[in-house]
């Protein structure tokens, strides 16, 4: 009597997180394109395009449980590009380029930073505490550049006009990447919960000013977000230093 084979069950990939990652990796793909064409309106809203998709994408992978390794691996690659290298070109074909190899270097800074970032997150990803990022989050990092650019374009400034305005920015968030200090990462938030009725006129009120005005809201808010690490860890260690003194 003759045995059947054995049956191979194919492997595959789950495919709506996937595809939203995708998406965030093309925005950044396009950003890149349309700095080339000096379209840099554009470029800067795709990238807060990819930011908003980067975080949808691992919420639906939770809330439908299709989280994987490979979709894990994915999205630090797709971060990379979307947050890494994409504002770093950006930003130095906007404002850098005529600085020469110090705008090289500065915008090198930033890649570098997004890079080492991303490593050091997926070495700590099961040890870390998941209330706080270590160091700026790459997509936060991006969106302070990003929204930094849209909101001079929006006022009629050239990148020239603010190239040094531009290196410093540039190398401090780099450097904020790789920093020690502690970011709160908003994933202790249960968007099914119920909230106060102060909470939800709060987020209502939000999300009108960020609509009366885009440009300069999300560029205020994400450089609030970008210091806030510093400030909180300040806070921190000046409450710890009273506290031994006092005891």
């Amino acid at each position: 009597m003759n045995k059947s084979p054995p049956r191979r069950y194919r492997r595959g990939i789950y495919l709506l997180p996937n595809l939203l990652t995708t998406a965030a990796l093309f925005c950044g793909f396009y950003g890149v394109t349309a700095a080339v064409g000096e379209r840099y309106e554009i470029a800067a809203i795709v990238i807060l395009l990819a930011m908003i998709l980067d975080g949808l994408d691992g919420r639906v992978a939770r809330l439908t449980n299709t989280q994987s390794e490979f979709g894990a691996q994915y999205d630090s690659m797709a971060d990379m590009a979307s947050f890494g290298i994409s504002p770093a070109l950006i930003i130095y074909l906007w404002s850098l380029e005529s600085l020469g190899k110090l705008g090289l270097f500065a915008a090198f800074v930033y890649a570098a930073g997004a890079a080492l970032r991303l490593a050091r997150f997926n070495t700590q990803l099961e040890t870390a505490d998941r209330r706080y990022f270590q160091g700026l989050p790459s997509p936060a990092g991006a969106a302070v550049l990003a929204s930094y650019i849209w909101v001079a374009t929006e006022y009629g400034f050239f990148g020239k006009d603010l190239q040094y305005t531009s290196i410093l920015l540039t190398i401090v968030i780099g450097l904020l990447m790789v920093s020690n200090f502690r970011y709160y990462s908003f994933k202790d938030i249960d968007l099914r919960g119920k909230v106060s009725f102060v909470v939800a006129t709060s987020v209502m009120l939000s999300f009108g000013l960020v609509f009366a005005h885009p440009p300069v809201m999300l560029f205020v808010f994400f450089f609030l977000y970008a210091f806030s690490g510093p400030t909180l860890t300040l806070i921190a260690r000046y409450r710890r230093r009273k506290k031994g003194l006092s005891v």
